[in-house]
């Protein structure tokens, strides 16, 4: 007789709107330009995808220095591209196609935005992720100032801002997280301006909201995701924040802790925006070789988000 386990598994998890638009903005270059097409950085940040989309004919490369075929066109990837990207493969004579986020363009333009009414720019997020450098990269050096934790706030002087201050954030943070450092700032410059919407999207929102709903029930809690998706090691923290210690990042790499399941009775699951559901459902299988399981979904909301394709592939 297998031992009884119960299943939380958080809905939304998985792709969202801009990861699946993304990857379909990849599989159809290829369909239309024939491969192979060039992709700068991983498109999404899960080492599946990247692989599958590999075989149909993509070459991820760092820099558009290392595109051997100037002929073949180029994608720039859904975290969004510094303005010198688009610019260098201008002069290149390089085909181009832009599958960054819209949501990561909305901050783009904000930042933009700002910069022409006048304002000095804070950007909460964190160092080196790609999505930071293509914010940074909109304006030139020194315009956009990071913040990282609330003790970032705190070194701050006043007396260095000569003009009036907003901020913007990454889209990927944990809300939580962020909303201490958006007080933090308030309270230190009290005029300063946020988004009108805030940046954080939607779907990073209702996956933290999801995994809050059932992390203090579980006694082990699965994020399927790649380590280096920002999305999907805030899923972890935020499992562990709201009651589950042990909360683990599922990568590719990574053993399935059999012994850790054996003795749990409730385990929580859910996956980052970047993570295919086969993923998780592989994990499921492999979980019901050795339980009888029962699986409850927790929703905490409905996505129908879709956005469009660039016109370049309609």
């Amino acid at each position: 007789m297998k031992k009884k386990l119960k299943i939380y598994l958080a809905s939304p998890r998985g792709f969202c709107a801009g990861v699946k638009r993304a990857i379909e903005i990849v599989e159809k270059s290829i369909s239309k330009f024939g491969s192979p097409v060039y992709v700068r950085h991983e498109i999404v940040h899960n080492k599946q995808v990247v692989e599958e989309l590999k075989q149909k004919g993509a070459v991820f490369v760092d820099e558009l220095s290392d595109v051997k075929d100037t002929s073949r066109p180029v994608i720039f990837s859904a975290h969004g591209v510094p303005k010198s990207v688009p610019k260098e493969a201008k002069l290149k004579n390089l085909s181009f196609v832009d599958a960054t986020c819209p949501l990561v363009s909305k901050v783009h333009r904000e930042s933009e935005q700002l910069n022409k009414n006048g304002y000095e720019i804070l950007l909460i997020g964190h160092k080196n992720h790609p999505e930071v450098i293509g914010t940074m990269g909109q304006l030139s050096k020194g315009s956009i100032k990071l913040i990282e934790t609330k003790n970032d706030v705190q070194n701050l002087n006043i007396n260095d801002f000569k003009k009036p201050l907003a901020y913007i954030t990454q889209t990927t943070l944990s809300v939580d997280d962020t909303t201490e450092i958006i007080e933090a700032l308030k309270k230190k410059f009290p005029k300063i301006k946020g988004p009108v919407k805030e940046d954080i999207c939607y779907a990073t929102t209702n996956r933290q909201s999801a995994v809050k709903e059932i992390a203090s029930k579980c006694d082990l809690f699965f994020v399927v995701g790649s380590r280096n998706s920002s999305n999907s090691v805030r899923l972890v923290e935020v499992a562990k924040k709201a009651g589950c210690n042990n909360s683990q990042l599922m990568h590719s790499e990574k053993e399935i802790p059999y012994n850790e399941i054996d003795s749990s009775n409730i385990i929580g699951i859910s996956s980052g925006a970047s993570a295919p559901e086969k993923l998780v459902k592989t994990l499921l299988d492999n979980i019901k070789k050795n339980r009888n399981v029962s699986i409850e979904e927790v929703v905490v909301a409905e996505e129908k988000v879709v956005f469009k394709l660039p016109k370049e592939l309609n």
